[in-house]
């Protein structure tokens, strides 16, 4: 940052116009936050591509049926053959349920009695207002409880399940995700900064911005959903509290950790925080910048539900970036040094980067720094090869929940009785000339039931069949049928079939997902590479840390493949975990390499790379390893929620944050630089002349090793 702009930040009078300023700002947009959820599309199918097959089927299917409309299946179940009184209850059972204001007038179908002859069925068509989701969980208990004062006297009993359920069971599990996420992470943030700051003052200050950050951001991307046309889920919004929470704490322990140096070598405190500031802040606007550019990548996916999640994300960081950049150093010099109470640093106090657990590890390194960075790579290795155990080609609705869903439980017993896909059929639409030969191939396709194949309905020129599968529509033995039928149905020649329907949808989210992983990946490493570059003024050492994000990237999927698999018994992946993880690993990862390389190379162009690669550790690694702690702790939150893919999302960033910090960023990352020397700038003017003192050689790695990293003169700096 500007030294004048820094200066004005904290100036004895403009900081408390810069406070109101920022107060307004954040508040005014904090104020649209509540809203958010009003705004959130959690239709499967708005999360799709539009050329996606499922996608089209819904388009063209519109006059066949109400794409808001979701059905519930009610099942009765007797432990005895139905008797006509048990057949008149489900009757009266589906007059009672037609007669509810969201099922439309005359269109439950049933009881249907199933071939074993002890239980009967109900198909309910629920249709879902703007906000139908959400109210989800209260209309089945309506459907439910309906059901059941039915069949009172009898021994009939009831079950819901079918699409209508699972929504609501989803429903449910997402239900105040904005809440219990913020709340889990607060309290991880607040331990963390006390343990960090040990002061019961300081750590209130960071944690207001943040929380401010939190709420902006939401009211933000609140006014695109509803103005600018972002599509946000109840997954993206989550994720949101906790990205903008851990990032935005991270900044600030950066920007207080500078600014406690400098309150050492300044005795205005307005003086050492402009200082600091125009120190730390281009780190901090780089590593900000350079997980919004890689979030934003995230618009070239297919995906419309990850493409969303791109600019959600950006968006909160962005107001991270300016809640931390301006109101927390407002903030700090307002109230003065008694903030760090009970550890208050004075003017000249010694600086603390002689000494420490960071300077000792830094001193332990380079005594052998090529066996260090040898050994350490070699254990990321063998550890990464545990990605073997990763099966992320998706997940079956059971597999999807980490606790037991009513919905689930139903489907089984639907499945005891009835075809397993009964209620959530194939949706075929094709050209109307050819529609007697396309029933005619999915009649003849292996796993569909072939009388559950309803004659087509036709408008204009389309035609519309249903076709019910004998296996669960979720499983992937369902997602074959449906690569069966539209390759069987290809060759019905002018039919233009095209297959649609739930399983279909899923098929194609993970298609859709895996040739993201394939395509926004290298777009997020060739990006963060050359971030790195301008910011380094390297080519070497841009090379060398992104070899070191892909190694700790591996490392951390290796091992949560195998906690997965042998720890928490999770049957996979979803196909977008390896790219979310991805995203959030390296984006969020690579801060802690801007953090540490910034304070080397600057610290390098006085003392030599060398040395200061051990001065650039010892002031930073508390720091790195704090922040780190930080953003584990938050995204550790996400497994609060009873999903599978939020709860594997938290486990693998946690991790992969804390090898990041404590091993890559602390020890491998300095063993290189030690053991390269100024060659980890080339080819810019350091790597040649090192900016080494004269009486100190550059490439002295023995005296380096046995040097005390010393501190900085304080400067008398009076108001």
């Amino acid at each position: 940052m500007n030294r004048q702009v820094a200066g004005w930040i904290t100036h004895r009078w403009v900081k408390w116009v810069v406070l109101a300023l920022m107060l307004v700002i954040l508040g005014g947009l904090g104020s649209f936050g509540a809203k958010l959820t009003s705004v959130q599309d959690n239709d499967i199918a708005s999360w799709l591509p539009e050329e996606a097959e499922s996608t089209q089927v819904i388009e063209k299917a519109g006059s066949f049926y109400d794409e808001n409309t979701a059905p519930a299946i009610v099942l009765l179940t007797s432990d005895a053959p139905l008797t006509p009184a048990d057949l008149a209850a489900g009757q009266q059972a589906a007059q009672a349920i037609g007669a509810l204001e969201d099922v439309p007038v005359g269109e439950v179908v049933g009881p249907i009695p199933s071939e074993d002859g002890v239980a009967a069925q109900l198909i309910v068509p629920i249709t879902l207002d703007d906000e139908g989701w959400e109210d989800l969980p209260d209309f089945i208990d309506e459907v439910t409880d309906a059901a059941e004062d039915a069949v009172e006297g009898t021994s009939l009993r009831v079950d819901v399940g079918g699409p209508a359920a699972l929504g609501a069971d989803q429903a449910e599990a997402f239900a105040g995700i904005d809440g219990i996420l913020l709340a889990a992470a607060v309290g991880v943030v607040v331990v963390m900064l006390l343990l960090t700051y040990r002061s019961p003052i300081l750590w209130l200050i960071p944690l207001f911005c943040g929380l401010m950050s939190v709420f902006a951001s939401q009211g933000l991307v609140y006014l695109l959903a509803k103005y600018g046309g972002l599509t946000v889920n109840g997954q993206s919004a989550g994720i949101l509290s906790v990205l903008v929470l851990g990032a935005g704490i991270d900044y600030a322990l950066l920007i207080v950790a500078r600014y406690r140096e400098e309150l050492r070598n300044y005795e205005d405190r307005h003086e050492a925080m402009a200082h600091a500031l125009h120190r730390a802040a281009p780190a901090v606007f780089a590593s900000g910048s350079t997980v919004i550019i890689g979030l934003l990548c995230l618009l070239f996916a297919q995906m419309n539900s990850t493409a969303g999640l791109g600019p959600v994300g950006a968006a909160g960081i962005a107001v991270a970036l300016l809640a931390m950049l301006v109101l927390l150093p407002a903030l700090l010099v307002i109230f003065g040094r008694w903030v760090f109470w009970p550890f208050i640093p004075h003017f000249g106090d010694p600086q603390r980067t002689s000494k420490g657990f960071w300077a000792r590890v830094g001193t332990w390194i380079a005594r052998a720094p090529r066996v260090v960075w040898v050994v350490t790579s070699l254990v990321l290795i063998a550890l990464s090869f545990g990605i073997v155990k990763l099966d992320a080609t998706g997940l079956s609705n059971a597999e999807a929940f980490t606790t037991d869903q009513p919905s689930l439980a139903a489907e089984e017993r639907i499945a005891e009785h009835f075809p397993a896909g009964a209620g959530d059929p194939l949706q075929i639409i094709s050209n109307a000339p050819q529609a007697a030969e396309v029933r005619s191939v999915v009649a003849g396709i292996d796993g569909v039931d072939a009388a559950s194949v309803t004659q087509p309905q036709v408008s204009g020129d389309v035609a519309y069949i249903e076709a019910t599968m004998t296996v669960p529509s979720d499983s992937t033995e369902a997602r074959d049928i449906v690569e069966t039928a539209r390759a069987d149905l290809d060759s019905v020649e002018g039919a233009d079939a095209l297959v649609g329907g739930n399983t279909a949808l899923n098929l194609d989210v993970q298609e859709a997902s895996a040739a993201d992983n394939r395509l926004i990946i290298p777009i997020i490493l060739a990006v963060v590479l050359l971030v790195l570059m301008m910011l380094l003024r390297s080519v070497a050492a841009p090379l060398i840390l992104l070899v070191t994000v892909v190694l700790s990237f591996a490392a951390a999927m290796g091992i949560s493949a195998l906690v997965f698999h042998y720890v928490f018994d999770f049957a996979g992946a979803d196909s977008s975990f390896p790219l979310f993880a991805f995203v959030f690993l390296v984006a969020l990862g690579i801060d802690y390499n801007i953090f540490l390389m910034t304070r080397v190379r600057e610290e390098s162009l006085l003392h030599g790379t060398r040395r200061g690669a051990l001065i650039g550790l010892a002031a930073t690694g508390g720091v790195i390893t704090s922040a780190g702690f930080v953003l584990a702790g938050t995204f550790a939150a996400l497994a609060t929620l009873p999903i599978v893919f939020l709860a594997e999302l938290g486990f693998a960033v946690a991790i992969g944050v804390l090898l990041d910090t404590i091993i890559v960023r602390s020890v491998l990352v300095t063993a290189l630089n030690l053991d390269i020397g100024r060659h980890i700038w080339w080819p810019s003017r350091l790597g040649r002349d090192d900016g080494a003192p004269p009486d100190q050689p550059p490439n002295s790695s023995e005296s380096t090793a046995k040097m005390p990293v010393s501190a900085q003169a304080p400067r008398n700096q009076t108001s």
